[in-house]
């Protein structure tokens, strides 16, 4: 962890633990747009400075802001300032980055906050930019505010990587899908009921020779010449064979000349993507490279490259999660129930799913391939399944815990910075999951 992250951590823990000892403080709020920001500026002791302050966003307008800011530190005689935005989309980022690069204390509010406290304030429920910017103050004198994550720009590369690899492979997964329902279900059905055996071979049909008829016109030899790149042998054989004589009796619609055309233009997207993809985890991989928390990471069974890069990515600095609690509401792993009313005591706590999608998703891929495959977590993961084995679902819920268990492992990796080692599944065991 870098001095500045640091020092930043280190004044926001103590911005929450002396919140209503500071009565000299300047609170700023801003509500985020595009174009132009609202500021409503006040006291700790809630005591209005300034309603409506409208600055673009520009290098001109943040220094607007920074003017009145110390104009109104002078006048008021206050201390310090604290600047809280709504992180709406990406257009806090410029203005956060500005303003932490310059030394002033920056925290953000979350749009549900924003929303609830909306309600309380005025009993109103419309949006308003220039009331709003009153309502992320408000949050932030009280102390309903958090810390603002700006780490390194290799970590914040890492995240964005991980982003465009997430975008790409939804595209990759488009075009899969319009290439099977849009082309092959309706012009060679016969050919989607295999799909899954060779993907390889099937692009390739798609691409050359998706007519059925053309497929029939050819040799056997010729067929396989033209959609395979190598003999694999019997397999391979009976398969392609079996494509060629269906292909005499297809009941595939007739083709016009625009097909032939579609279908090359779909397949040679998607290898694009593919290639794509490459590229991006390629440079992934080689940025986490200079992270030795990401080899750490990937002593872990069932961390592989990826893995251990999602984990990296969304925990950044160890040392800023102050317990397992704080780790497991980042992925939404954290139990909730709905305890009201007459089944409050028997009602059952299920992961909130609150946190980072992706974050749970390849720490549960983890816990399968470590639960499949290491005899330490089969041996865990037979342990939490005793006497539960007829229960619907339940090695999906443990492996949820499981998957848990390897998250706050990872966390404790990265702060001791030690690789993993036998017997760290059974130490410090975490919070019963039984969630789905």
């Amino acid at each position: 962890m870098d001095s500045d992250y640091a020092n930043r951590l280190r004044w926001f823990r103590q911005f929450k633990e002396q919140l209503n000892a500071s009565k000299n403080t300047l609170i700023v709020g801003v509500d985020i747009g595009k174009d132009k920001h609202y500021a409503f500026l006040c006291t700790q002791a809630k005591r209005t400075i300034q309603r409506r302050l409208i600055f673009e966003n520009s290098m001109e307008g943040f220094g607007n802001l920074l003017f009145s800011i110390q104009r109104y530190l002078s006048d008021e005689k206050l201390a310090d300032v604290v600047i809280g935005v709504e992180p709406t989309s990406v257009y806090h980022k410029p203005l956060a980055e500005y303003l932490i690069g310059r030394g002033y204390h920056v925290v953000y509010v979350t749009n549900a906050a924003i929303k609830k406290n909306r309600a309380i304030l005025d009993g109103r429920w419309d949006k308003n930019d220039t009331k709003d910017s009153a309502n992320v103050a408000d949050l932030v004198s009280r102390g309903r505010c958090h810390f603002y994550d700006l780490p390194d720009i290799n970590l914040r590369d890492i995240r964005n990587l991980l982003s465009l690899r997430k975008r790409l492979k939804k595209q990759e997964h488009r075009l899969i899908t319009r290439i099977r329902n849009n082309l092959v279900a309706q012009y060679f059905p016969e050919l989607d009921r295999a799909w899954y055996r060779c993907q390889q071979e099937n692009l390739a049909i798609v691409r050359f020779c998706l007519s059925p008829q053309k497929i029939a016109g050819l040799s056997l030899d010729d067929f396989s010449r033209m959609v395979a790149r190598r003999r694999r042998g019997i397999r391979q054989y009976q398969r392609l064979l079996h494509i060629h004589e269906v292909a005499e009796g297809s009941i595939g619609c007739r083709q016009g000349s625009s097909v032939a055309f579609e279908a090359q233009l779909l397949v040679e997207n998607l290898q694009r993507v593919r290639e794509q993809i490459a590229e991006v985890e390629e440079q992934l991989y080689l940025i986490c490279g200079s992270y030795k928390e990401y080899e750490l990471l990937q002593t872990i069974p069932g961390f592989g490259p990826y893995v251990s890069a999602v984990v990296l990515a969304a925990i950044g600095y160890a040392q800023r999660f102050e317990n397992r609690r704080q780790l497991l509401r980042l992925a939404g792993l954290d139990l909730n129930a709905s305890r009201s009313g007459k089944r409050s005591q028997t009602a059952v706590p299920v992961i909130s799913k609150a946190g980072k999608a992706d974050l749970r998703y390849a720490l549960y891929q983890a816990a399968r391939v470590a639960t499949g495959l290491t005899a330490e977590f089969k041996a865990y993961f037979k342990r939490l399944l005793k006497g539960r084995e007829r229960e619907k679902g339940i090695k999906t819920k443990m492996r949820v815990k499981v998957s848990a268990k390897m998250l706050v492992i990872a966390w404790t990796l990265m702060k001791t910075g030690h690789p993993y080692k036998a017997g760290l599944l059974v130490i410090d065991e975490p919070v019963q999951a039984r969630g789905r």
